[in-house]
Protein backbone atom coordinates (compact mmCIF):
# COMPACT_ATOMS: atom_id res chain seq x y z
CA UNK A 1 0.00 0.00 0.00
CA UNK A 2 0.91 3.54 -0.88
CA UNK A 3 2.04 5.91 2.16
CA UNK A 4 -0.56 8.30 0.75
CA UNK A 5 -2.73 5.93 0.44
CA UNK A 6 -2.25 5.21 4.18
CA UNK A 7 -2.25 8.42 5.46
CA UNK A 8 -5.87 9.44 3.67
CA UNK A 9 -7.25 5.89 5.65
CA UNK A 10 -5.86 6.76 8.74
CA UNK A 11 -7.34 10.58 8.73
CA UNK A 12 -10.76 9.42 7.01
CA UNK A 13 -11.87 8.39 10.98
CA UNK A 14 -11.01 11.61 11.75
CA UNK A 15 -12.64 13.60 8.71
CA UNK A 16 -16.17 11.81 8.90
CA UNK A 17 -16.37 12.48 12.46
CA UNK A 18 -15.69 15.97 11.49
CA UNK A 19 -18.51 15.70 8.49
CA UNK A 20 -20.68 14.22 11.19
CA UNK A 21 -19.89 17.11 13.72
CA UNK A 22 -20.93 19.65 10.76
CA UNK A 23 -23.85 18.21 9.51
CA UNK A 24 -25.32 17.59 13.62
CA UNK A 25 -24.37 21.71 13.19
CA UNK A 26 -26.42 22.11 10.25
CA UNK A 27 -29.16 20.05 11.91
CA UNK A 28 -29.28 21.97 15.09
CA UNK A 29 -29.52 25.26 13.48
CA UNK A 30 -32.71 24.15 11.19
CA UNK A 31 -35.80 24.97 12.61
CA UNK A 32 -38.34 22.35 12.80
CA UNK A 33 -41.87 23.03 14.61
CA UNK A 34 -45.66 21.30 14.14
CA UNK A 35 -48.42 22.71 16.48
CA UNK A 36 -51.39 24.21 16.53
CA UNK A 37 -51.77 27.92 16.58
CA UNK A 38 -54.90 30.00 17.63
CA UNK A 39 -55.85 31.26 14.31
CA UNK A 40 -59.33 33.87 14.56
CA UNK A 41 -61.36 32.14 17.21
CA UNK A 42 -60.15 28.32 16.48
CA UNK A 43 -56.58 26.53 16.64
CA UNK A 44 -54.98 25.35 13.24
CA UNK A 45 -52.35 23.43 12.65
CA UNK A 46 -48.98 24.60 10.96
CA UNK A 47 -45.81 22.95 10.21
CA UNK A 48 -42.51 25.38 10.18
CA UNK A 49 -39.44 23.37 8.77
CA UNK A 50 -35.95 24.91 7.11
CA UNK A 51 -32.86 27.52 7.72
CA UNK A 52 -34.24 30.21 10.16
CA UNK A 53 -31.92 32.80 8.37
CA UNK A 54 -34.07 32.59 5.17
CA UNK A 55 -37.24 33.79 3.95
CA UNK A 56 -40.34 32.36 4.88
CA UNK A 57 -42.26 30.53 2.02
CA UNK A 58 -45.71 30.01 2.84
CA UNK A 59 -47.74 27.51 0.71
CA UNK A 60 -51.97 27.68 0.64
CA UNK A 61 -53.03 24.35 -0.50
CA UNK A 62 -55.38 23.29 -2.64
CA UNK A 63 -58.51 21.08 -2.31
CA UNK A 64 -60.20 23.06 -0.58
CA UNK A 65 -59.50 20.22 1.88
CA UNK A 66 -56.20 18.27 0.47
CA UNK A 67 -53.44 19.39 2.84
CA UNK A 68 -49.90 19.12 2.01
CA UNK A 69 -48.09 18.41 5.36
CA UNK A 70 -48.28 15.20 5.34
CA UNK A 71 -45.82 14.70 2.04
CA UNK A 72 -43.61 18.04 2.55
CA UNK A 73 -40.90 16.08 4.30
CA UNK A 74 -40.51 14.48 0.19
CA UNK A 75 -42.09 17.01 -1.19
CA UNK A 76 -40.10 20.30 -0.77
CA UNK A 77 -37.45 19.01 1.50
CA UNK A 78 -34.95 20.15 -1.02
CA UNK A 79 -36.02 23.92 -0.07
CA UNK A 80 -35.39 23.72 3.71
CA UNK A 81 -31.85 24.61 3.08
CA UNK A 82 -32.70 28.16 1.12
CA UNK A 83 -36.15 28.63 2.92
CA UNK A 84 -38.12 28.33 5.93
CA UNK A 85 -41.42 26.00 4.67
CA UNK A 86 -44.86 26.63 6.04
CA UNK A 87 -47.59 24.13 5.87
CA UNK A 88 -51.20 25.37 7.09
CA UNK A 89 -53.97 23.22 7.32
CA UNK A 90 -56.95 25.23 6.43
CA UNK A 91 -60.28 25.67 8.21
CA UNK A 92 -61.93 22.57 7.49
CA UNK A 93 -58.87 20.52 6.56
CA UNK A 94 -57.29 17.40 7.82
CA UNK A 95 -55.29 18.64 11.22
CA UNK A 96 -57.27 21.55 12.06
CA UNK A 97 -60.90 19.56 11.06
CA UNK A 98 -59.92 16.85 13.45
CA UNK A 99 -59.11 19.14 16.16
CA UNK A 100 -61.94 20.99 15.77
CA UNK A 101 -64.68 18.91 17.50
CA UNK A 102 -66.09 17.59 13.88
CA UNK A 103 -69.20 15.44 14.39
CA UNK A 104 -68.61 11.76 13.28
CA UNK A 105 -70.68 12.40 10.69
CA UNK A 106 -71.36 15.07 8.43
CA UNK A 107 -75.24 16.12 8.63
CA UNK A 108 -77.21 19.02 7.55
CA UNK A 109 -77.46 20.80 10.39
CA UNK A 110 -73.47 20.84 10.81
CA UNK A 111 -72.79 21.88 7.52
CA UNK A 112 -75.56 24.96 8.09
CA UNK A 113 -73.91 25.80 11.24
CA UNK A 114 -70.36 25.76 10.13
CA UNK A 115 -70.26 27.41 7.01
CA UNK A 116 -66.91 27.91 5.53
CA UNK A 117 -66.48 31.35 3.45
CA UNK A 118 -63.69 32.79 1.17
CA UNK A 119 -63.74 36.21 3.24
CA UNK A 120 -63.27 33.95 6.72
CA UNK A 121 -60.20 32.20 5.23
CA UNK A 122 -58.98 35.17 3.48
CA UNK A 123 -58.51 36.47 7.37
CA UNK A 124 -57.54 33.61 8.32
CA UNK A 125 -54.61 33.37 5.89
CA UNK A 126 -53.10 37.03 7.00
CA UNK A 127 -53.53 36.06 10.76
CA UNK A 128 -51.70 33.11 10.02
CA UNK A 129 -49.04 35.10 7.84
CA UNK A 130 -49.08 37.92 10.53
CA UNK A 131 -48.15 34.91 13.22
CA UNK A 132 -45.65 33.65 10.91
CA UNK A 133 -43.97 37.17 10.93
CA UNK A 134 -43.70 37.84 14.55
CA UNK A 135 -42.59 34.16 15.76
CA UNK A 136 -40.00 34.25 13.05
CA UNK A 137 -38.80 37.46 13.05
CA UNK A 138 -39.30 38.27 9.57
CA UNK A 139 -40.02 41.18 7.59
CA UNK A 140 -42.14 39.86 4.57
CA UNK A 141 -43.42 36.81 2.74
CA UNK A 142 -43.05 34.53 -0.13
CA UNK A 143 -46.77 33.65 -1.01
CA UNK A 144 -47.87 30.37 -3.25
CA UNK A 145 -50.79 28.84 -3.95
CA UNK A 146 -52.17 26.27 -5.85
CA UNK A 147 -55.80 25.40 -7.14
CA UNK A 148 -58.59 26.46 -4.31
CA UNK A 149 -55.08 27.68 -3.24
CA UNK A 150 -54.30 30.14 -5.75
CA UNK A 151 -57.84 31.89 -5.52
CA UNK A 152 -57.76 31.93 -1.61
CA UNK A 153 -53.64 33.50 -2.00
CA UNK A 154 -54.92 35.83 -4.12
CA UNK A 155 -57.44 37.25 -1.66
CA UNK A 156 -54.36 37.42 0.57
CA UNK A 157 -52.02 38.68 -1.45
CA UNK A 158 -54.25 41.35 -2.99
CA UNK A 159 -55.77 42.27 0.35
CA UNK A 160 -52.66 42.78 2.54
CA UNK A 161 -49.66 43.15 -0.07
CA UNK A 162 -47.38 44.68 2.22
CA UNK A 163 -47.15 41.06 4.31
CA UNK A 164 -45.52 39.52 1.01
CA UNK A 165 -42.45 39.91 -1.36
CA UNK A 166 -44.29 37.96 -4.57
CA UNK A 167 -47.30 35.64 -5.13
CA UNK A 168 -46.33 32.23 -6.94
CA UNK A 169 -49.87 30.71 -8.69
CA UNK A 170 -50.22 27.04 -9.62
CA UNK A 171 -53.50 25.70 -11.62
CA UNK A 172 -54.83 29.59 -11.37
CA UNK A 173 -58.20 29.79 -10.34
CA UNK A 174 -59.63 32.77 -11.94
CA UNK A 175 -63.33 32.16 -12.48
CA UNK A 176 -64.94 28.63 -11.66
CA UNK A 177 -67.67 27.55 -13.43
CA UNK A 178 -69.10 24.29 -13.78
CA UNK A 179 -71.60 24.93 -16.83
CA UNK A 180 -72.52 22.79 -19.81
CA UNK A 181 -69.34 24.37 -21.96
CA UNK A 182 -67.10 22.88 -19.10
CA UNK A 183 -68.91 19.64 -19.51
CA UNK A 184 -68.82 19.33 -23.06
CA UNK A 185 -65.12 19.31 -22.93
CA UNK A 186 -65.22 16.07 -20.74
CA UNK A 187 -68.16 14.64 -22.77
CA UNK A 188 -66.16 14.94 -26.30
CA UNK A 189 -62.65 13.31 -24.18
CA UNK A 190 -64.67 10.26 -23.22
CA UNK A 191 -66.99 10.05 -26.43
CA UNK A 192 -63.60 10.46 -28.45
CA UNK A 193 -62.03 7.97 -26.59
CA UNK A 194 -65.34 5.36 -26.50
CA UNK A 195 -64.70 4.99 -23.36
CA UNK A 196 -68.61 3.65 -21.64
CA UNK A 197 -67.45 3.79 -18.41
CA UNK A 198 -66.97 7.35 -18.46
CA UNK A 199 -69.72 8.02 -20.57
CA UNK A 200 -72.15 5.90 -18.18
CA UNK A 201 -71.15 8.45 -15.39
CA UNK A 202 -71.46 11.17 -17.36
CA UNK A 203 -75.03 10.25 -18.95
CA UNK A 204 -76.13 9.35 -15.32
CA UNK A 205 -75.38 13.38 -14.04
CA UNK A 206 -76.36 14.93 -16.90
CA UNK A 207 -75.56 18.38 -17.76
CA UNK A 208 -74.74 21.07 -15.12
CA UNK A 209 -76.05 23.46 -12.89
CA UNK A 210 -76.06 20.53 -10.06
CA UNK A 211 -77.81 20.88 -7.27
CA UNK A 212 -75.83 18.23 -5.64
CA UNK A 213 -72.20 18.23 -4.40
CA UNK A 214 -71.85 14.71 -5.37
CA UNK A 215 -73.06 15.05 -9.07
CA UNK A 216 -70.15 17.12 -9.61
CA UNK A 217 -68.08 14.94 -7.81
CA UNK A 218 -68.41 12.20 -10.38
CA UNK A 219 -67.75 15.10 -13.16
CA UNK A 220 -63.91 15.82 -11.61
CA UNK A 221 -63.32 11.97 -11.37
CA UNK A 222 -63.64 11.83 -14.67
CA UNK A 223 -62.05 15.26 -15.49
CA UNK A 224 -59.03 14.07 -13.67
CA UNK A 225 -58.92 10.62 -14.90
CA UNK A 226 -58.18 12.20 -18.73
CA UNK A 227 -55.91 14.56 -17.35
CA UNK A 228 -53.47 11.92 -15.45
CA UNK A 229 -53.72 10.32 -19.31
CA UNK A 230 -52.50 13.45 -21.10
CA UNK A 231 -49.38 14.11 -18.64
CA UNK A 232 -46.74 12.78 -17.15
CA UNK A 233 -47.61 11.88 -13.03
CA UNK A 234 -45.55 12.68 -10.07
CA UNK A 235 -43.22 10.30 -8.71
CA UNK A 236 -44.37 7.55 -6.73
CA UNK A 237 -43.15 8.29 -3.50
CA UNK A 238 -44.01 12.31 -3.33
CA UNK A 239 -47.62 11.33 -1.97
CA UNK A 240 -47.08 8.63 0.49
CA UNK A 241 -48.29 9.39 3.49
CA UNK A 242 -45.51 10.29 6.15
CA UNK A 243 -45.29 7.82 9.12
CA UNK A 244 -46.93 10.86 11.55
CA UNK A 245 -50.15 11.02 9.69
CA UNK A 246 -50.64 7.28 8.26
CA UNK A 247 -53.02 6.57 11.41
CA UNK A 248 -56.32 6.27 12.02
CA UNK A 249 -57.24 9.27 13.26
CA UNK A 250 -55.75 11.54 10.72
CA UNK A 251 -56.45 9.75 8.27
CA UNK A 252 -60.24 9.78 9.19
CA UNK A 253 -59.81 13.76 9.41
CA UNK A 254 -58.38 14.12 6.63
CA UNK A 255 -61.27 11.78 4.37
CA UNK A 256 -63.96 13.91 6.52
CA UNK A 257 -62.19 17.05 6.11
CA UNK A 258 -62.39 16.86 2.50
CA UNK A 259 -65.76 16.15 2.04
CA UNK A 260 -67.16 18.69 4.52
CA UNK A 261 -64.75 21.60 2.24
CA UNK A 262 -65.68 20.29 -0.85
CA UNK A 263 -69.37 20.34 -0.13
CA UNK A 264 -68.97 24.34 0.95
CA UNK A 265 -66.25 24.59 -2.43
CA UNK A 266 -69.13 23.34 -5.12
CA UNK A 267 -72.20 23.82 -2.75
CA UNK A 268 -75.54 21.68 -2.22
CA UNK A 269 -79.00 22.58 -2.37
CA UNK A 270 -80.40 19.47 -0.83
CA UNK A 271 -77.70 20.36 2.08
CA UNK A 272 -78.54 23.93 2.46
CA UNK A 273 -75.03 24.99 1.66
CA UNK A 274 -73.86 27.73 -0.28
CA UNK A 275 -71.04 27.11 -2.65
CA UNK A 276 -67.52 29.39 -2.51
CA UNK A 277 -67.44 28.89 -5.92
CA UNK A 278 -69.72 31.13 -6.75
CA UNK A 279 -68.01 33.82 -4.88
CA UNK A 280 -64.79 33.66 -7.13
CA UNK A 281 -64.33 35.98 -9.77
CA UNK A 282 -60.23 37.07 -10.24
CA UNK A 283 -61.11 38.66 -13.57
CA UNK A 284 -63.56 41.14 -11.63
CA UNK A 285 -62.07 41.48 -8.39
CA UNK A 286 -58.56 41.01 -7.89
CA UNK A 287 -56.18 42.55 -11.17
CA UNK A 288 -54.31 45.22 -9.11
CA UNK A 289 -51.46 43.68 -7.37
CA UNK A 290 -48.46 45.95 -5.36
CA UNK A 291 -46.10 42.43 -5.54
CA UNK A 292 -44.24 40.57 -8.47
CA UNK A 293 -46.73 37.74 -10.14
CA UNK A 294 -45.84 34.59 -11.07
CA UNK A 295 -48.22 31.74 -12.87
CA UNK A 296 -47.60 28.02 -13.45
CA UNK A 297 -50.14 26.53 -15.77
CA UNK A 298 -50.28 23.01 -17.07
CA UNK A 299 -50.52 22.92 -21.05
CA UNK A 300 -52.98 19.71 -20.25
CA UNK A 301 -55.21 21.14 -17.08
CA UNK A 302 -58.79 20.80 -18.09
CA UNK A 303 -60.09 22.21 -14.12
CA UNK A 304 -58.30 25.21 -14.86
CA UNK A 305 -57.57 25.28 -18.72
CA UNK A 306 -54.56 27.74 -19.48
CA UNK A 307 -57.09 29.92 -21.90
CA UNK A 308 -58.29 31.11 -18.22
CA UNK A 309 -55.51 31.90 -16.65
CA UNK A 310 -53.39 33.55 -19.90
CA UNK A 311 -56.40 35.72 -20.20
CA UNK A 312 -56.11 36.63 -16.74
CA UNK A 313 -52.52 37.20 -16.75
CA UNK A 314 -52.56 39.30 -19.53
CA UNK A 315 -55.06 41.80 -17.77
CA UNK A 316 -52.81 42.08 -14.01
CA UNK A 317 -51.06 44.79 -12.84
CA UNK A 318 -48.34 43.98 -11.29
CA UNK A 319 -44.70 45.51 -10.97
CA UNK A 320 -43.39 42.49 -12.88
CA UNK A 321 -45.31 39.21 -13.66
CA UNK A 322 -44.14 36.02 -15.51
CA UNK A 323 -46.19 33.13 -16.93
CA UNK A 324 -44.79 29.89 -17.42
CA UNK A 325 -46.74 27.15 -19.35
CA UNK A 326 -45.26 23.49 -18.62
CA UNK A 327 -45.92 21.14 -21.50
CA UNK A 328 -46.75 17.14 -20.21
CA UNK A 329 -48.29 19.03 -17.05
CA UNK A 330 -51.96 19.38 -16.01
CA UNK A 331 -53.88 20.26 -12.82
CA UNK A 332 -51.32 18.55 -10.22
CA UNK A 333 -47.82 18.59 -9.17
CA UNK A 334 -45.27 16.65 -11.13
CA UNK A 335 -41.51 17.28 -11.14
CA UNK A 336 -41.64 20.02 -13.86
CA UNK A 337 -44.07 22.04 -11.71
CA UNK A 338 -41.84 21.84 -8.35
CA UNK A 339 -38.44 22.11 -10.59
CA UNK A 340 -40.30 25.73 -11.71
CA UNK A 341 -41.35 26.88 -8.58
CA UNK A 342 -37.98 25.97 -7.22
CA UNK A 343 -36.41 28.17 -9.45
CA UNK A 344 -39.28 30.92 -9.27
CA UNK A 345 -38.77 31.15 -5.22
CA UNK A 346 -34.89 31.49 -5.46
CA UNK A 347 -35.22 33.95 -8.47
CA UNK A 348 -37.83 36.73 -6.17
CA UNK A 349 -35.54 38.99 -4.13
CA UNK A 350 -36.03 39.17 -0.68
CA UNK A 351 -34.55 41.58 2.10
Amino acid sequence: MKITSLFILLLMPFFCFSQLKKNDSNLKNQISEEKYVLINGIEQWITIKGNPSKPIILFIHGGPGSPISPYVDVLYKDLEKDFIIVQWDQRGTGRTYGHNSPPEELTPDYLKANPLTLEQMTNDGIEVSKYLLKHLDKQKIILTGTSWGSALAVKIATKKPDLFYAYVGHSQIVNPSIDAEFYAKIYKMAEDKNDKESLEILNSIGKPPYSRAKNVGLLFRVLKKYERANSTPAPDNWFKLAPDYDNEIDNKNRADGDDYSFVNYVGDDKLGVHSMISTINLMRDNLDFKIPVYLIQGKEDIMTPKENSKKYFNKIKAPTKEYYLLPESAHGFNQSVVETQYKIFKRIKTL
